[in-house]
């Protein structure tokens, strides 16, 4: 299965109070990356307790690079976008950036400022809320505003749950999955989530002298090097990596040969379910543009389509990975078919809803006139989040 190949890099804000188990799900990350060059920028307060810093050693500066490409910057929220910079040039190779936010942070202002940043290179990854299922109860009454954050999120992961009574985890994860608006809800322990729901992991395609996170991770374990630590299964429910017990999600590849209506594709993702997180692919709108296919990145409910030219002699067909929780990929599967249309003519007009969500490569924003949290759907085709219960256009 094809995958976008994008020169654009996801940029995943990772969010959550004081406690909730960030720092632990981002070191995670970092040794299951199967590969993938993380950069992760972490903004806090005091110091910095990163396994990544322990491993690098006593440090000059703020900043770590390790044979896998992984840089933890220690950084002030009015740095964002230079640090996004450093990290989006291409000789950083860097796959995906992972922002870490202060258990202090409003995470509403660091999506703004993502969905604002001028950078060609980088592209909103979604927004991942961690809570602390033992203290949920305990967290909502001292911040309240936890209710807003979770209405935000594309991604919620419902972290401690061992710590929690067994009568009182399906209470929190129906209490988180009533404040959530269309995210994916995942249960997890010690932040053991599936890189998979974040970002492609690759296999690592070269060392420079240095061990990487996967390398030192599985010598920790016993592993032998070179044992594919991380790698997924392949099959539509992925799980169990290296012996740890990662939260369960499922993924539905879909291909096909007939081109699919711009009109009823949009349908389908304006209705797209709850608990559907990513959606990644190229799409084949055939008559609707003959000289193009539309890679297409969606993520909680942000889309954005890109056209690109066919290269010559390349097979005309649609290929999509859907990625969720609780997901049914059968009933999924069966609605992208109804999707086909093997019209030989163009409606001119059937294009509109897709080309909303094309960026204009020209296109420069201020970040005073983005309008991706402000109104109920911006060009970036973001819903409001301080309208929770409002449908989003994508």
């Amino acid at each position: 299965m094809l995958v976008p190949e994008r020169s654009q890099i996801p940029v995943v804000v990772l969010a959550g109070f004081l406690g909730s188990g960030k720092t632990t799900l981002l070191n995670h990350l970092l040794h299951r990356s199967g590969g993938s060059r993380i950069g992760a920028i972490v903004n806090d307060f005091g110091a910095i307790e990163i396994d990544a810093m322990a491993v690098a050693g006593a440090l000059g500066d703020s900043t770590v690079s390790l044979g896998n490409g992984c840089l933890c910057c220690a950084v002030d929220v009015s740095e964002l976008d230079l640090y996004l910079e450093r990290l989006s040039r291409p000789s950083a190779r860097i796959d995906v950036i992972v922002i870490e936010a202060s258990g202090l942070a409003e995470p509403q202002e660091l999506v703004r400022m993502v969905l604002a940043s001028e950078n060609p290179r980088v592209v909103y990854g979604g927004l991942v809320e961690v809570v602390d299922a033992a203290e949920f109860d305990a967290t909502r009454k001292k911040h309240p505003e936890i209710d807003r954050h979770l209405s935000l999120a594309d991604l919620v992961v419902v972290n401690k749950l061992d710590r929690a009574a067994d009568g009182e985890r399906e209470r929190v994860l129906r209490l988180v999955r009533s404040l959530s608006d269309r995210a994916a809800i995942v249960p997890a322990t010690y932040g053991r989530i599936d890189p998979e729901f974040l970002f492609d992991r690759r296999p690592s395609e070269e060392r420079v002298g240095q061990l990487s996170f996967d390398d030192l991770h599985r010598q920790e374990e016993g592993e032998p090097d070179g044992s594919g630590a991380g790698q997924g299964d392949g099959e539509h429910r992925h799980g169990e990596h290296c012996g740890h017990l990662h939260t369960a999600y499922e993924s539905l590849a879909f291909a096909s040969e007939v081109p699919l209506g711009p009109r009823r594709l949009m349908e389908f993702l304006d209705s797209r379910p709850d608990g559907l997180y990513r959606i990644k692919g190229y799409v084949d709108f055939g008559p609707h543009d003959r000289d193009n296919r539309y890679a297409v990145h969606a993520v909680g409910r942000f889309l954005r389509f890109y056209p690109e030219p066919w290269a010559p002699g390349e097979p005309r067909r649609t290929q999509l990975v859907l990625i969720g929780s609780g997901i049914d990929t059968t009933a999924l599967g069966k609605e992208l078919q109804s999707c086909e249309d093997g019209a030989p003519h163009a409606d001119e007009q059937s294009m509109w809803g897709v080309l909303r969500y094309v960026q204009d490569p020209d296109e420069v924003q201020d970040p005073d006139e983005v309008q991706g949290l402000d109104e109920a759907q911006d060009a970036d085709g973001v819903q409001d989040p301080d309208e929770p219960g409002s449908d989003a256009d994508a």
